[in-house]
């Protein structure tokens, strides 16, 4: 069961190893990798967090934000992404909870003009190297493409960015 405290493990400075599908929902299995840094921090006297990122893209890099906040009342996260790319939209948010470890967020959205399901998973919590992944369903979550993963190297000291 889900409690304000599941995302603790995400508290700190983060390296940060993206692979993500060079083209999403078109049959593509070309991947590509770049860096990234990560700082998290608590809010909303600990029922919420919040991350600041930078993104290296190839094609260059953008800076971001994640802001996660728990509903005791629900037992489930919300979590909002907003791209500096795109700084007037925050991405509709993902909801969902953490079951045996692994935490689960959905949404419905539309991707060029699709609408899609959105998946978030966090796994290996408990772990120096917690994952993130993010995977879209055209068909109401029948099936998935995952396209995007992120795994987390907690760095010691002063915070990943600048």
């Amino acid at each position: 069961m889900s409690t304000q405290h599941d995302f603790d493990f995400l508290i700190g400075a983060w390296r940060v190893a993206h692979r993500r599908l060079k083209r999403r929902l078109d049959g593509c299995t070309e991947w590509e990798r770049f860096d990234g840094a990560c700082n998290v921090a608590k809010t909303l006297g600990g029922q919420g967090n919040w991350d600041d990122n930078i993104v290296n893209l190839p094609s260059g890099a953008y800076r971001a934000k994640a802001f996660r906040a728990f509903d005791p009342a629900t037992r489930t996260w919300a979590i909002w992404w907003l791209d500096a790319r795109t700084p007037h939209a925050i991405d509709p948010p993902v909801i969902g909870a953490f079951r045996d470890g692994v935490g689960t967020f959905e949404c419905d959205d539309v991707f060029e003009g699709r609408a899609i399901r959105v998946r978030f998973q966090w796994s290996r919590t408990d772990t120096a190297s917690p994952r993130w992944e993010q995977a879209f369903s055209t068909d109401g979550g029948e099936s998935w493409e995952m396209n995007w993963e992120m795994d987390f190297h907690r760095l010691c000291g002063a915070g990943a960015l600048s």
